[in-house]
């Protein structure tokens, strides 16, 4: 991979969605072109990193709904701009608004207070925590203290752990994992380990869930499984999504909108149709199997 960033761990314009068939637009649950309306806007967002360009002028919309996915080569700058929207690196000229919010450079937590939630490339799970308190732990967010307190015997917060576990298991059922509730956050296989990492993400109630590689590592059948996720949360009202993806059958299946970033920089943006037809892209990226 071409690292211009320490290991810590793009100018879109929305096109008109064209028809297709029954499948498709079930598939697509409520798009971009859906609602019109903007959740998250970038303008000319720059970020280096030793003089090595991560960033280069990107600028791109996130609906309030449906699935926005960027691409790009090993290096590109995807991970990179996740980082700049979630608050870890600020980009050194360009905006971030949320809501119309300007959110650049503003710490992590602020900007998670504000409604973005993330994953990263590695599954980040309290494996010695049960399945059901690693999500508890997500919905408890500023009331872990008196969650804490809870689980050490003080009576007054027994009705708010009480609500915020039944919280948790709701959030476990709608993610498939509710048999797994009781059972050590390692004990779970890869695929569902991933899961429980987007269901936590989830647990804080997010306007904007931002994916890195979540299938990552993960075998066809548990990316089948991933892929039936994506698309059940888009369709029953989720939050919106900007998934980062090598794996170009699960992009070109749950996205409605493709952000290509090389080097940096935007090279194309549109519909998953649009993308794979590309030139540009093909070159860059996709190659032969476009």
């Amino acid at each position: 991979e071409r690292q211009v960033e320490p290991q810590r761990d793009p100018a879109g314009r929305r096109e008109e969605q064209g028809s297709g068939g029954e499948e498709a637009k079930r598939r697509s649950g409520v798009g971009p072109q859906g609602s019109g309306e903007v959740l998250l806007t970038v303008e000319g967002a720059s970020l280096a990193f030793g003089g090595v360009a991560a960033l280069a002028d990107v600028s791109l919309e996130i609906p309030v709904s449906g699935i926005r996915a960027v691409i790009g080569p090993n290096g590109a700058g995807k991970t990179t701009l996740l980082n700049a929207l979630s608050g870890f690196y600020a980009p050194d000229t360009g905006s971030i608004r949320l809501n119309g919010t300007p959110v650049a450079g503003r710490p992590p937590y602020t900007i998670a207070r504000l409604g973005v939630s993330r994953t990263f490339q590695t599954a980040q799970v309290f494996g010695e925590l049960t399945v059901l308190e690693n999500v508890a732990v997500g919905v408890a967010g500023p009331r872990l203290g008196s969650v804490l307190a809870a689980l050490a015997g003080a009576p007054w917060t027994r009705r708010a752990e009480e609500a915020i576990q039944r919280q948790a298991l709701s959030l476990l059922v709608a993610g498939g994992l509710a048999e797994w509730a009781a059972r050590p956050a390692d004990a779970l296989p890869a695929g569902l380990r991933r899961r429980l990492e987007i269901v936590r993400a989830l647990a804080t109630a997010p306007r904007l869930l931002l994916l890195d590689e979540p299938a990552a590592g993960l075998s066809p059948a548990e990316i089948a499984e991933l892929d039936a996720y994506l698309i059940r949360l888009k369709t029953t009202g989720g939050p919106s999504v900007v998934l980062v993806e090598h794996h170009m059958d699960l992009v070109m299946a749950v996205s409605e909108h493709i952000t290509v970033l090389d080097y940096g920089r935007v090279i194309a943006s549109g519909t998953p149709d649009a993308v794979r037809a590309n030139p540009a892209v093909i070159e860059a990226y996709l190659g032969a199997a476009a």
